[in-house]
């Protein structure tokens, strides 16, 4: 902490409150709403009442930078706020419909919430031609992309939950996220990847999962890793992340897939989960 008191006034006025007066997410001008107000009545059921939080929540960090003079606002903190609202509704879900134990409960919910599985909920809603970025990012990888979609799957909920509240944000979630608890269930994708590979991998081969990274692309502060797991010398999964330890769970649950589809002997796993109020 610095010490001349004329350091500390600037430090701590970096972090004053914003104004009550002020809105959270800034109104955006000179925009068409129409194809965000179109997306929203048919695909979400409604039209916003503030359309600027749509347009925010599918405006990526980088159209920002493209256009500084125009544009002053992204989505991450949209992101940030819809990331809390879909685990609460995730956790709420879990809590009341399971018995199993606090860590079980955890896994699971890791499982409906992870990248791969948000971003696949964007994909279907089918918003991509929405989203606002620069145009390296439109050329950027298929990995990056999904990410991207992904984040605004986030900030979209975030937005929701400002212009419509906790009630409809938790429908929207229970509608595109928790749906998928059934088949997380049953084909045990809850369970770390890793661990679960490596006891398939020694009981059918006898032999340990070797990772290896393939390639790295992106800026240091952006980078995107493509890992891929070996058993016996031959590659049996590849996945990409954001980090090596991402990217090696998502080849992880490729090679899950792979033992599966070559070894249809192979148990599924038995959760012993059964949602209150269904027949066991």
């Amino acid at each position: 902490m610095p010490k001349n008191p004329r350091q500390k006034k600037a430090l701590l006025a970096n972090f004053e409150r914003r104004s009550s007066e002020l809105p959270a997410v800034p109104s955006i001008t000179g925009i068409d709403f129409t194809p965000y107000q179109e997306f929203a009545k048919n695909r979400l059921g409604f039209e916003f009442k503030n359309p600027s939080l749509l347009v925010t929540a599918l405006t990526h960090r980088s159209y920002v930078n493209e256009h500084k003079k125009s544009t002053k606002t992204h989505n991450e903190r949209l992101e940030f706020l819809g990331d809390a609202v879909l685990e609460m509704a995730t956790t709420e879900f879990l809590f009341n419909n399971f018995e199993q134990p606090e860590g079980i409960l955890t896994s699971w919910r890791s499982a409906l919430v992870r990248t791969e599985s948000i971003a696949a909920a964007g994909a279907n809603l089918n918003y991509q031609s929405l989203i606002r970025m620069s145009r390296g990012e439109k050329q950027g990888s298929e990995a990056a992309k999904l990410h991207i979609v992904a984040n605004a799957f986030e900030a979209l909920i975030g937005a929701i939950y400002l212009d419509q509240g906790y009630d409809i944000a938790k429908t929207f979630i229970d509608t595109h996220i928790l749906n998928q608890i059934d088949d997380i269930l049953e084909n045990g994708s809850w369970r770390d990847p890793k661990s679960h590979l490596q006891e398939i991998s020694q009981r059918v081969d006898n032999e340990t999962p070797d990772y290896r990274v393939l390639s790295e692309e992106g800026p240091d502060h952006d980078k995107m890793f493509v890992v891929g797991v070996f058993v016996r010398g031959q590659e049996i999964g590849r996945g990409d992340g954001s980090s090596k330890q991402i990217a090696q769970q998502n080849a992880a649950r490729q090679a899950l897939l792979t033992y599966r589809q070559k070894n249809p002997k192979l148990q599924k796993l038995n959760t012993s989960a059964t949602m209150r109020g269904k027949p066991s």
